[in-house]
């Protein structure tokens, strides 16, 4: 397996991992590979250092980190599934203006442009002034396996 660092046309970084590295040309033709924060299909390698071993060194061995698991009711399985659907409904019907979030809704609020669905980046500080300005704003959850 083969972890790449990558990045999409807006500068988003996340990594992901690939069997060879034909897998990732192959998948990215077939537009399988997207950015896991603004769903972009146009993502490129980034330049990372080859993790590389010793041969005389023999692999430490690492006691797997627990992770949280959870087995879901189907009444739970449904709510993800509603989250999931409201989630995909709301970016294929706005427009991503990416980390100018705050900056555009201020703009539709305040009359200078257009109102619009429109969907972005803000950090916490810039979502709690834009809501203190009356300025209606939701956060978009984020399942986990999303960003996978």
């Amino acid at each position: 397996m083969i972890k790449y660092a990558l990045a999409c046309e807006q500068a988003h970084d996340f990594e992901s991992w690939f069997p060879t590295s034909d897998a990732f040309d192959e998948q990215s033709r077939r537009g399988l590979v997207s950015c896991p924060f603004c769903h972009s299909l146009k993502i490129h390698k980034q330049v990372m250092a080859p993790a590389l071993t010793r041969a005389d060194k023999a692999p430490a061995s690492a006691e797997p980190v627990p992770q949280p698991v959870a087995a879901l009711s189907e009444k739970d399985r449904d709510l993800r599934a509603m989250i999931k659907a409201m989630r995909e409904h709301v970016m294929a019907n706005s427009e991503n203006v990416g980390r100018g979030f705050a900056d555009e809704a201020r703009k539709m609020h305040y009359g200078e442009v257009d109102h619009r669905s429109i969907y972005g980046e803000a950090n916490g500080e810039e979502a709690r002034s834009l809501i203190e300005e009356g300025i209606a704003v939701m956060p978009l959850p984020i399942l986990a396996g999303d960003r996978n």
